[in-house]
């Protein structure tokens, strides 16, 4: 390094130091950031922003960003936001239909008789509730459990979107009809659905029966048994 080069570093090392200093003597313990000159657009998953152009967009962005939503009826008779759980570096993202009673008490998805039988699944899988990332396409329980409404529904899916962007998953598993169709965008229903690889933004989803479903249907179990099967074989597949 040149002797005039490094001289001048040194200099100026020393003149931030000692305004750093003085801003400490008046109390100054953070130096804000100014705004981003180029801010960039959350990347999409569906492909609406190029990667040159978009970034990845935080769960905590998300999550502020809905507040105390009241974007549509349901927010009227809820206690919570359900909006998510688990590691935000899964690999796999279960999604289900909407927050039952318990749910909507704790504000966390899949607990109650439901929420153990699927943890005994993942448990069966070699998999914990740490391990993978839970969320329901609403956030918000509707009276009586009931189907959410078109305009409910168009009013939560777009954070379910920006979830699913920000979480980058290698494998979606959609619990039950209504959640399956909706993310998939189909009528067909969840009887044809199961057991079939399907898509989402180019990543593969394993549509299969609710939790609940299975409660009612202890039948079923062994349809879910061999749905979560193929999970475990593409997770382990190389490429994942």
């Amino acid at each position: 390094m040149p002797d005039k080069f490094q001289k001048e570093l040194l200099e100026t090392v020393a003149q931030v130091r000692g305004l750093l200093e003085d801003l400490q003597q008046l109390g100054v313990v953070e130096v804000p950031m100014g705004p981003d000159p180029n801010p960039r657009s959350p990347c999409s998953l569906e492909g609406q922003n190029s990667a040159n152009d978009s970034r990845v967009e935080t769960l905590l962005e998300i999550r502020d960003d809905l507040g105390d939503c009241q974007r549509c009826a349901l927010s009227k008779g809820r206690e919570q936001i359900v909006f998510g759980a688990g590691s935000a570096t899964a690999r796999l993202v279960l999604v289900g239909e909407s927050p039952g009673r318990k749910e909507d008490q704790q504000g966390v998805p899949f607990v109650g008789e439901a929420g153990a039988l699927l943890e005994r699944i993942l448990f069966a899988m070699g998999l914990k509730r740490e391990d993978i990332y839970i969320c329901n396409i609403q956030k918000c329980r509707p009276p009586k459990n009931r189907d959410p409404r078109p305009e409910e529904v168009a009013a939560c899916v777009p954070f379910l979107k920006r979830q699913l962007a920000a979480l980058q998953p290698q494998l979606i598993v959609t619990l039950g009809s209504f959640a399956s169709q909706t993310l998939l965008e189909t009528s067909q229903p969840i009887l044809e659905l199961r057991g079939h690889w399907q898509s989402y933004a180019d990543i593969p989803v394993m549509p299969t029966y609710h939790p609940a479903f299975l409660l009612r249907n202890p039948a079923t179990k062994r349809e879910v048994w061999e749905d979560m099967k193929q999970v475990i074989t593409r997770l382990r597949q190389e490429n994942f």
